[in-house]
C-alpha cells in the first residue's frame, strides 16, 4: 500500500505516518483505522526542530510511504537546501513497523550515501526495482530486517530531468556541496529518531563509490566542529579509493593526468557529465532498456561498438574498465581491470554472462540510473586521487578518529583503497573486508564494484559483516 502526502506537513509524520488519502467512506476498514490513527498523530505530533542546525533548509512537498516485504517500510521525502528547484536532495528511511506508522526501536543506525548514476534506491534497494530476484534482496532491506534503522539520500543531481539542456545550475555544484548536504541529512535523521523514540545518538555513515568520497570530505570537515555537533559514531567506507599509497604510484600518475584534462575542460565551461563526455548515465539507461527489450539488435549508442545489446550490456557490467578509458588520449581507468561484476569469458576473451548477477537483474539496475551528473565534483575527485591541488577535502584526516570498516571488491578498487583508512587517519579501530574469489592474476574477473550490493552471496560476504561490525561498535 503506498500513500502519497500532497501537502507539506510536520517533518517527523514522514517517519511517524500520516497522509492525505481517499475518504474514510471510500476505504476499507483496515485503511480507515490508520487514516484515523493519521488524524490523531497530526494533532499531537510536531517536528518544527528537525531542520535547525542546517542551512535553511526546507520541505518542498509531500512524502510517500510504501510497504517493502513483511513489515519492512520505505519512506522518502524531498528537501529544498539551495535557491533553485534543482537543490534538492531526498531523504530516504528504511524501517520495521511495529505498528501502523510506528517504527519498531532500533539502537543500531545507519545513513547511505550512493555513488555516481544511481541514487539511494537504485543502489542500497535495487531488489525492490526488479523482478529478477526477491524484494529483500538488497543490503537496506536486509538491514532493515535485523533491526537497524537505515536512512539515506538522493544528492541533488539524481532530480534533474532526462529533458534538461541548460545545466548551469550545476557549476557550483563540487564535493563540497554534496557533503554540506550529506550533513543535513544527518541532522535531520538524527532529529527523527529521537522523535520516534530511537534516541538522537550519532548514526554510522556509509558511502559506497564516489559516495565514500563524499562521505571523507564530510567527516573531514565535521572533525571541526566540537564533539556535541558531530553526527557520526562509525564510518564504512565502500569500494572507493581517495588517497593511493606507494603501491599504487602508476596509478596515483593516471589521476594526474585525468584530473589535468577535466580541469581543462572545467575552465572550458564543462558543468555536466563525466570526463569522456555529457550524459554518461543515459548511456547506461538506453543500454539496460535495450538489453531487455531488443537484446539481439546492434546497439546504436556511438562511439560504442554495435555489438548486440545484450552483449554490450554484459560487457558493460564485466569489463567496465573499457568503458572509461581511452588510451589515445592518455586516458586510463581509475585501477586496472576495474568492473561492475564479475564475468564470465568464452574462449575468444569478450564477456558472454556475469558470474554473480542474473543478466536481468543486472539490465534493471541499469535503467534505473540517473542521466546527468555535476561535472566539478568529477574534476575534484581526479585531484584528489592525484594530490597535487590544494583542496578542503582532505585537511583533516588524521582527527577523524572514529572507528572504521573499509570495504572493497577484489574486481572493484580491490587493495587500492585501503591506503588512507590503515595510514591517513586517526582512528585506532580500523577494520579491512576485502571480498576476494579468485587468485590475484584474475582480478578481471573477480568479485566487482556493484557485486557488493548485487551479487547472490553479498548477503553472507557483505552486509552480513557490515552489520556484525555495527552491531560491535
Amino acid at each position: 500500500m503506498r500513500f502519497q502526502l500532497r501537502h507539506i506537513v510536520p517533518f517527523a509524520l514522514l517517519w511517524m505516518g500520516c497522509g492525505a488519502e481517499p475518504s474514510v467512506s471510500e476505504v476499507s476498514p483496515a485503511q480507515a483505522e490508520e487514516l484515523a490513527q493519521e488524524q490523531s498523530m497530526l494533532q499531537s505530533f510536531d517536528c518544527s526542530d528537525c531542520l535547525k542546525g542546517t542551512e535553511d533548509a526546507r520541505l518542498v512537498g509531500g512524502f510517500s510511504r510504501e510497504r517493502v516485504v513483511d513489515d519492512i517500510y520505505h519512506y522518502s521525502i524531498d528537501v529544498r537546501v539551495g535557491p533553485t528547484v534543482y537543490d534538492t536532495i531526498t531523504l530516504h528511511r528504511v524501517v520495521r513497523e511495529r505498528g501502523v506508522f510506528s517504527p519498531r526501536y532500533g539502537s543500531e543506525s545507519v545513513f547511505m550515501v550512493h555513488g555516481d548514476a544511481w541514487d539511494f534506491r537504485g543502489a542500497f534497494m535495487a531488489s525492490t526495482l526488479t523482478n529478477a530476484v526477491p524484494e529483500d534482496h538488497s543490503i537496506a532491506v536486509y538491514l532493515a530486517q535485523r533491526g537497524v534503522d537505515v536512512w539515506g539520500i538522493d544528492l541533488r543531481w539524481t532530480h534533474v530531468p532526462l529533458e534538461t539542456t541548460d545545466f548551469s545550475f550545476m557549476k557550483s555544484w563540487d564535493l563540497g556541496t554534496h557533503a554540506r548536504d550529506v550533513g543535513t541529512g544527518l541532522t535531520v535523521a538524527r532529529a527523527v529518531r529521537a522523535l520516534t523514540g530511537n534516541g538522537g545518538g550519532k548514526v554510522n555513515l556509509l558511502g559506497w563509490s564516489r559516495g565514500a568520497m563524499v562521505a571523507y570530505a564530510y567527516l573531514n570537515a565535521e572533525t571541526q566542529l566540537p564533539a556535541a555537533r558531530r553526527n557520526v559514531s562509525g564510518f564504512i567506507p565502500v569500494d572507493m579509493v581517495v588517497k593511493f599509497g606507494p603501491d599504487g604510484e602508476q596509478q596515483r600518475q593516471w589521476a594526474c593526468t585525468r584530473a589535468a584534462l577535466a580541469k581543462a575542460q572545467l575552465e572550458a565551461g564543462r558543468v555536466e557529465g563525466g570526463l569522456l563526455g555529457p550524459g554518461a548515465g543515459v548511456a547506461i539507461m538506453v543500454l539496460g532498456e535495450a538489453a531487455i527489450s531488443r537484446p539481439d539488435e546492434p546497439a546504436n549508442l556511438p562511439p560504442l561498438p554495435p555489438l548486440p545489446n545484450k552483449q554490450l550490456a554484459i560487457t558493460l557490467g564485466a569489463a567496465t574498465f573499457s568503458f572509461i578509458s581511452a588510451p589515445n588520449y592518455g586516458i586510463e581507468p581509475t585501477v586496472p581491470a576495474y568492473h561492475f561484476n564479475a564475468g564470465q569469458f568464452g574462449s575468444d576473451g569478450n564477456p558472454t554472462a556475469l558470474r554473480y548477477v542474473k543478466d536481468r537483474q543486472f539490465f534493471d539496475f541499469m535503467r534505473v540510473a540517473h542521466p546527468y551528473q555535476s561535472f566539478k565534483e568529477i574534476v575534484e575527485s581526479e585531484q584528489l586521487l592525484c594530490g597535487q591541488e590544494n583542496l578542503p577535502y582532505d585537511d583533516h584526516l588524521k582527527k577523524i578518529s572514529v572507528p572504521v570498516m573499509h570495504v572493497s571488491a577484489a574486481g572493484g578498487f580491490g587493495s587500492y583503497g585501503e591506503y588512507l583508512p590503515k595510514k591517513l587517519l586517526g582512528s585506532r579501530d580500523v577494520t579491512v573486508k576485502r571480498v576476494q574469489r579468485q587468485s590475484d592474476d584474475q582480478r578481471f574477473a573477480d568479485f566487482g564494484h556493484a557485486d557488493l550490493f548485487l551479487a547472490e552471496d553479498a548477503p553472507e560476504r557483505v552486509w552480513e559483516p557490515i552489520y556484525r561490525w555495527m552491531k560491535r561498535h
